[in-house]
């Protein structure tokens, strides 16, 4: 019997161990943190709670961005080094040391606060305590990179930085002339081109507000109404367990934006029910891994990475949001699919779940969470900011939280005078919500103020324009065979580094070969993002599946080849909008205000044959069509869904032609079977 079906068994229990193994790998992720306890615990907390309120405020009042972005970094670094050990051997406990490289982010960051305009004024020609604040805070974004994230970006940051440093000493067309210590400290450190460039002003503006409010959505109890959701509205067929999965993850993802955590939070509570439907350790650990792996390109919230798309590009993020809806509905149709052929192809068995209430008394005691979720879309179209929209979403989502005794963030005894005020607030799960929106984010914010060393040095040394003439040269001026290596070099990037690291990087190396064969800039934004989104299911670093496979007690790479089967045919769709002009009717235009001036027939059409083509690529790869497949009628349904893939007319009818001709082949050997019964 196949690796994805196993005779149905007893409900599995997930032990303390198992998911002692997941949090690591969301804690190689996100990085290990202190667990602090007393007063020093209550310290940290307070930090955070005041850096949450801070970010709040800025998104409602005006602060200068020299202001914003240094204010912003010393947060971030303070914490990183309380909340993050320098070893596993002094966790939960905050040393010396520790307290001297927060201490060093305060004073670097306040020295370029009262220096004032002449501090940016004198970059090309820096004083000797710039210099000396400069290299320390590179050095404290190095050692914060490497406890919240590990070694790989630290040392491909120090890598960029050497580049600058000895260009004159490399070989050929990488060569360039060399920059003295004191013109690239200057560069990165004293201009909003280096460390406080792009990246930081996202993470500033955008990223943390989004972990504010995701904190506010699971601490409302949102999360758990999501899931009950999905089991109620999915329950009771042979695709139950499977399309519960991918419903779940999709309303999970949406808020969260985090692959792993979607795959561990929802594999807790989904593996029995994948258990009882027939599926294998490593078949039920690539399938949550494939659903959380949905997380990061899911609106409304996307990955890290879609506010930096906004921000490279100066578009509205709702542009982005638009860009992604129908890739994301694909992405989600090729898991349906998968799930869908798995059930008939290996005779899955139906599950009802138990003790989970109807769908109607779900969404009549608990509608409102959805509120919040859709607000943000809400606000947006209306014209505001998405900085604000997310401030206002946040503020739906803490008041509609008291439309129910449960999900209330603050106790409703507080308000009766049933218990202290100080007390009462303090322990509330809207004090606890401020506290998780800042620590949740300063993993994502120190790769960000590192990925700003990696931007300056490009944007200092023309890296960008000397790699891309390098790619396009080796594709002997090929838009198709650029794509390929495009994605194949983002693809080995992501390998080492997480997904917003790999973006940037990406983005400003590599981009600049599609954009100049044609490609519009959106276009080839989008393409690099969706292949940096491969580093959740691609070894070594394949998070999502190696997280999936600790619940599951699968193999580790035996579950990432299986993630890689469920997400295979949706990741061929980024070509269609790089390779010819139709296939841009895929991000919708990739903005907004042209979006009337569409032409939504073509639109239309690309998406339909994305569709035929994903579910001919499902078909070859899983071998089944109407019933199995024989290898000629496998292969078959692969080239049909390459064809079909690629947006030109002729490819599009070779791959419904073949498409069609196995449909009749198969349905002509099926009547024949049933004539001999």
């Amino acid at each position: 019997m196949s690796e994805t079906a196993k005779p149905a068994r007893a409900e599995p229990v997930i032990d303390a161990a198992a998911l002692k193994k997941a949090e690591e790998y969301i804690e190689h992720e996100e990085g290990a943190t202190n667990k602090l306890r007393g007063a020093l615990g209550a310290f940290v907390a307070a930090v955070a709670v005041v850096m949450s309120v801070f970010h709040l405020y800025t998104a409602y009042a005006i602060v200068p961005t020299q202001t914003l972005r240094p204010v912003h970094v010393a947060f971030v670094l303070f914490l990183v080094y309380l909340v993050f050990p320098v070893s596993k051997r002094y966790r939960h406990r905050v040393m010396w040391w520790d307290w001297a490289a927060a201490l060093a982010a305060v004073a670097v960051v306040a020295y370029m606060l009262q220096g004032g305009d002449d501090f940016w004024d004198r970059n090309t020609s820096p004083a000797k305590w710039d210099l000396f604040f400069g290299v320390v805070l590179i050095l404290l974004i190095l050692e914060g990179m490497r406890r919240a994230s590990g070694w790989v970006m630290p040392v491909v940051v120090v890598c960029f930085v050497l580049y600058a440093l000895f260009g004159e000493q490399l070989p050929g067309s990488w060569a360039h002339r060399s920059y003295e210590t004191d013109r690239l400290v200057g560069h990165l450190y004293m201009t909003l081109e280096g460390i406080f460039g792009v990246a930081v002003d996202v993470s500033s503006s955008l990223i943390i507000l989004f972990t504010i409010y995701g904190a506010f959505l699971q601490f409302s109890g949102a999360g758990k109404f999501f899931i009950d959701f999905s089991f109620s509205a999915m329950g009771g067929k042979s695709t139950s367990a499977g399309r519960t999965v991918v419903l779940a993850s999709f309303l999970l993802g949406g808020p969260s934006g985090s692959g792993v955590a979607t795959t561990v939070t929802l594999g807790a509570v989904a593996y029995p029910m994948l258990v009882k439907a027939g599926y294998g350790k490593n078949a039920a650990g690539g399938l949550l891994a494939a659903g959380g792996l949905g997380a990061i390109i899911s609106p409304p919230v996307l990955g890290a990475a879609a506010f930096l798309i906004a921000e490279f590009l100066r578009i509205s993020y709702l542009d982005v949001l638009l860009m992604a809806t129908i890739p994301t509905l694909l992405y989600y149709f090729a898991l349906f699919l998968m799930v869908e052929i798995d059930a008939r192809k290996f005779g899955m068995s139906a599950v009802r779940f138990e003790n989970v209430e109807s769908l109607w008394s779900l969404t009549r005691k608990y509608w409102f969470h959805f509120l919040s979720l859709v607000s943000i879309v809400g606000f947006m179209l209306m014209g505001f900011s998405p900085v604000l929209s997310v401030f206002w979403a946040t503020v739906v989502a803490f008041a509609t939280s008291f439309l129910h005794r449960n999900c209330a963030l603050f106790s409703y005894d507080l308000f009766r005078g049933r218990e202290p005020l100080l007390k009462g607030i303090f322990q509330s799960k809207f004090f606890k919500a401020l506290e998780v929106g800042s620590v949740g984010v300063l993993n994502v914010a120190t790769i960000c103020a590192g990925a700003g060393i990696i931007v300056g040095v490009v944007t200092l040394t023309g890296l960008g324009l000397k790699f891309s003439a390098i790619i396009i040269d080796y594709a002997g001026g090929s838009l198709l065979l650029t794509a390929i290596y495009t994605s194949f070099i983002v693809w080995i990037v992501g390998l080492a580094v997480p997904v917003t690291a790999s973006y940037i990087i990406c983005a400003v190396i590599a981009a600049p070969a599609l954009i100049k064969l044609g490609v519009p800039d959106f276009a080839a934004h989008m393409f690099i993002f969706y292949y940096s989104v491969l580093s959740e299911v691609s070894p070594p670093t394949a998070l999502s599946p190696f997280a999936a496979a600790a619940i599951t007690g699968g193999d580790p790479y035996r579950t990432t080849l299986q993630s890689w089967k469920y997400t295979m045919p949706a990741f061929l769709v980024p070509f269609m909008f790089v390779l010819d002009p139709s296939g841009l009717g895929l991000l919708l235009t990739g903005s907004i205000k042209t979006l009337g001036n569409a032409d939504w027939g073509s639109i239309a059409l690309v998406t339909g044959t994305a569709a035929l083509g994903i579910a001919a690529l499902a078909g070859g790869i899983q071998g089944w069509a109407l019933r199995r497949t024989t290898w000629i009628e496998q292969g078959m349904l692969i080239v049909a869904g390459l064809a079909l893939v690629y947006p030109k007319p002729l490819f599009d009818a070779i791959g419904i032609a073949l498409v069609a001709l196995v449909l009749a082949v198969q349905f002509l050997r099926r009547g024949k079977a049933a004539t001999r019964i």
